[in-house]
Order: C-alpha cells, then sequence, then structure tokens
C-alpha cells in the first residue's frame, strides 16, 4: 500500500498532537473527513503495527535498541465528556487504559489497551508475548528483554514465576517490602513515553 504524503502527515499530526479531527488546521489541505477515514481505513489494514515493526527493525540494525531491559507500565485515559487523564488506581474510573512496554530507552515495543476496571497485572502476559512475537526469521533476530522493570501493581508470584521460565529477569518492586520509588531510576523512561501522548 502506497501512502499518500498529505493524508499521512495529517494523521501523525493529529496523532502526536492530540488534536480532535474536527479541529484539524486547514493549512494541511485536506479536509478532516477524508483524513479520518483515510486512517481508519489504514488502521484495519494493520498498516501502523507493520510500520511499527520496520522501525524496530531498523533501528535494531542500527544497534538503537536496548533490550537489556525492558519497562512495563500503564496510564488512565480519560473518557469521553470527562475524566482525568491520570488516575493511579485506574481500575476505579472511566474510559480506558493504556499499556506501554518500552526498551531501556523508553522506546515503545508495545502498546495495548484494555478497560479501565482491569488490574494492570493482568496485561504482563499479553505485552511481553506481543513482545517476544516480534521477530526477523531472514536475520535469526528474536526480539527478547535480558530483565524486566515494573511498578507494584504487577508483583503477583505466578507473574514473577511466568517471566523466569522465559529467562526474563524480574524487577518488579514487592509489595509491602519494596519502595516504588527503590526501582523509579530504571523506571522514570517509560513514565515520559506514557505522559507524551497524554
Amino acid at each position: 500500500m502506497i501512502l499518500s504524503n498529505w493524508p499521512f502527515a495529517v494523521i501523525i499530526y493529529v496523532l502526536v498532537s492530540g488534536c480532535a479531527w474536527r479541529a484539524l488546521p486547514p493549512c494541511f489541505g485536506i479536509s478532516k473527513s477524508t483524513a479520518h477515514r483515510r486512517f481508519l481505513i489504514w488502521s484495519r489494514a494493520g498498516v501502523w503495527g507493520r510500520l511499527h515493526e520496520e522501525i524496530l527493525h531498523r533501528l535494531d540494525d542500527a544497534g538503537l535498541l536496548d533490550l537489556s531491559r525492558a519497562v512495563l507500565d500503564s496510564a488512565h485515559v480519560r473518557a469521553k465528556n470527562g475524566a482525568t487523564t491520570q488516575v493511579r488506581a485506574p481500575w476505579t474510573g472511566p474510559g480506558s487504559q493504556m499499556h506501554v512496554l518500552s526498551d531501556a530507552n523508553g522506546l515503545p515495543l508495545v502498546v495495548g489497551v484494555s478497560a479501565a476496571n482491569v488490574h494492570d497485572s493482568l496485561a504482563l502476559k499479553p505485552m511481553v508475548d506481543g513482545h517476544q512475537t516480534r521477530h526477523d526469521a531472514y536475520r535469526g533476530r528474536h526480539f527478547k528483554p535480558q530483565r524486566l522493570h515494573a511498578d507494584k501493581a504487577y508483583d503477583v508470584p505466578h507473574l514473577r514465576k511466568w517471566l523466569c521460565g522465559r529467562h526474563i529477569g524480574v524487577r518488579i518492586a514487592r509489595e509491602g517490602i519494596e519502595s516504588g520509588e527503590r526501582l523509579g531510576c530504571r523506571r522514570w523512561v517509560i513514565e515520559r513515553t506514557i505522559l507524551v501522548p497524554l
């Protein structure tokens, strides 16, 4: 599929800036309905996932992908007509929850969305599995983090065991034992990544 420059530029502008489709500046020279329709067509065709995977491969080829550790976190995304963008106990509020797994530098490897009433820990397996399925058979490359950093929300015994079974080091703050700030020096990159689009 060939992406024409203007619709692509408009879509990237909307996604990065958070601009509503109806508030699209006229300087782009394309109607909001055309841009939104193209966005939906490309989304259904899986264009964004393929672009993301190609970018990851190119970054890895250039030695810019750091899988010495992966960092997992989530953020509450406000519901329409209301709720706040950041809720530290996301299962209590309306809206959706965005989950992000990044490399050591905060580069998103996998992004997922769940209902706001789903506990953070339930996203760990799908996110890590989704990351590990990203591989390049031609180069014999398989994306696998050496360690996983996460906060207390992911401190569940069976998840620790599951990660160990996949030979991934566990760096998850222990509930009632370790302060969440203890791993902060390693986890701040994911906070920065998540806050940008919000």
